[in-house]
């Protein structure tokens, strides 16, 4: 059932700073009773074609001030956060249970949250709002658009599209390095001598192909085929399964790049958003 989390939003100041193309509004939200802190970015003196709230991969990650500005500078408005628990947002970081069911159910009401605020500011009526994400975002941005009516499109740039054991199999096997020659899932499934088991104590194993096939709206995920963390041929597999049921899902894989390929493909991200949204 799709629900929208009761938030609270404090604007406490807008940023003009001379010479730049982006106007920053600090706001705080709450979702499960802890507050967040974030900044809006809006693109200043030119059009604004749609809006995202931009989730963390995995880490203490506080809020990406730099791709917010990128945002902008393209013509889209973003929400950035710090993640619960880092820089000035209230809770606890879970770093022992990072990938259990209930923190990636947690971090995507964060999310959820984080795009309520977006649909009630005022220069943002009308326009499309969707997600945007890198790496462990895969699986918190399709729950989180699962959970809420708001978001209209979807943007993940290496996230891996299997369950949380399949990429830790493949992660484990390539020691999460990128590189020139990167093995398939099954080479590295084949590998072991050992059943892998998935520990009871965090709850279900995430697949964001549950979601995924529930969902109605377009996304497109960007992929770099020196990828040592994602097991980007398996997540292909599992999309082109998705497409072949009629979903909107494209993907894009760029050679030689790896995990964090944010700053390579960027103008990818920001044109398709821009051309889905007209």
């Amino acid at each position: 059932m799709k629900y929208i989390l009761v938030v609270t939003l404090l604007l406490i100041h807008v940023v003009r700073a001379h010479g730049e193309s982006f106007k920053r509004e600090e706001v705080r939200f709450t979702s499960n009773n802890v507050q967040l802190s974030g900044s809006i970015f809006l693109p200043k003196d030119k059009e604004i074609f749609a809006a995202v709230v931009f989730v963390h991969g995995s880490g203490k990650q506080t809020r990406s001030l730099f791709w917010a500005e990128k945002f902008a500078e393209n013509g889209i408005a973003a929400l950035v956060y710090d993640k619960r628990g880092v820089g000035d947002s209230g809770g606890n970081y879970e770093s022992e249970r990072s990938v259990g069911e209930k923190n990636i159910g947690l971090l995507a009401d964060d999310a959820v949250s984080a795009l309520a605020v977006l649909s009630k500011h005022r220069a943002l009526t009308d326009l499309p709002l969707g997600l945007a994400g890198i790496s462990q975002a895969g699986w918190i941005i399709p729950l989180a658009a699962e959970k809420s009516s708001i978001p209209k499109f979807m943007v993940l740039w290496s996230g891996p599209v299997c369950k949380v054991s399949e990429e830790d199999i493949f992660s484990k096997y390539t020691a999460d390095m990128d590189g020139k020659e990167i093995p398939s899932y099954d080479e590295a499934i084949n590998s072991r001598k050992q059943k892998y088991r998935w520990p009871d104590f965090l709850g279900k194993d995430s697949d964001p192909s549950d979601s995924l096939a529930k969902l109605h709206i377009p996304g497109l995920w960007i992929f770099g085929t020196g990828d040592g963390s994602v097991p980007v041929d398996l997540s292909i597999k599992r999309l082109e399964l998705l497409r072949k049921s009629g979903h909107e899902y494209d993907y894009v894989v760029f050679s030689g790049l790896g995990h964090n390929n944010m700053a390579e493909t960027f103008s990818t991200a920001s044109d398709w958003i821009i051309r889905i949204s007209r």
